[in-house]
């Protein structure tokens, strides 16, 4: 039965990177391999494994979300990730956007507000067999300054501004990605910066949990 239920998981990754990713122009080789080869349905409470490959975003416990695959996959492509990359990932959630970047490249390191949460996404890259990820409950506003600068930031929930400590702990000729806007609704913007200025380009609108913290919503 487990062998039925794992070749069903496999047929519905492949049915998600054709449908929703590839012909929606997520077009890079590295990123589709991580997402045909990461376990989504790793990363989704039980009672929703069979809406793991959904085209939509799922509750994860904690008032939070798991984002729709087509934005993770979005987001990473934005990133631009290289095999030597040290990436910040601010918003653990339940652990599959760290999964993925962590298939990409060497160095992750994931910030978490809520312990519950943290436990989770470590506890979910273990058993999907990512065990380099480092977790740290704490304000990801702030970012973690111990293993700055970073090639890569992504913020997977969304803040009314970009977080001056980010922006500090990004390399320059880095890139973040991050959703930025209202409560309601945001802009994904991919921010580079350049001699120590930040230039914006809007990917897309989208809708995504608050970031909470002393430099973006209270909670």
């Amino acid at each position: 039965m487990q062998n039925l239920q794992e070749n069903d998981f496999s047929e519905q990754r492949k049915r998600m990177v054709h449908e929703q990713l590839m012909a929606r122009d997520i077009y890079s080789e590295d990123v589709i391999k991580a997402f045909l080869s990461v376990k989504r349905e790793l990363f989704v409470p039980e009672s929703s494994r069979e809406h793991a490959y959904g085209d939509f975003p799922l509750a994860i416990g904690f008032g939070q979300t798991i984002s729709q695959p087509y934005i993770v996959a979005l987001m990473t492509q934005a990133a631009d990730i290289f095999k030597e990359a040290r990436i910040l990932e601010i918003g653990s959630g339940s652990g599959y956007q760290a999964a993925i970047l962590a298939y990409m490249c060497a160095e992750v390191y994931s910030v978490e507000r809520i312990e519950g949460l943290k436990e989770l996404a470590e506890q979910n890259c273990s058993k999907a067999g990512f065990f380099a990820v480092r977790f740290k409950c704490g304000d990801g506003t702030l970012g973690w300054p111990e293993y700055a600068p970073y090639d890569i930031i992504i913020v997977t929930a969304a803040s009314p501004h970009i977080p001056v400590e980010l922006v500090n702990q990004l390399k320059d000729n880095g890139r973040m990605v991050i959703p930025v806007g209202g409560l309601a609704v945001q802009d994904l913007l991919l921010v580079r910066k350049k001699d120590n200025k930040t230039i914006k380009e809007k990917l897309c609108g989208c809708r995504f949990v608050p970031l909470i913290g002393e430099d973006a919503w209270e909670d």
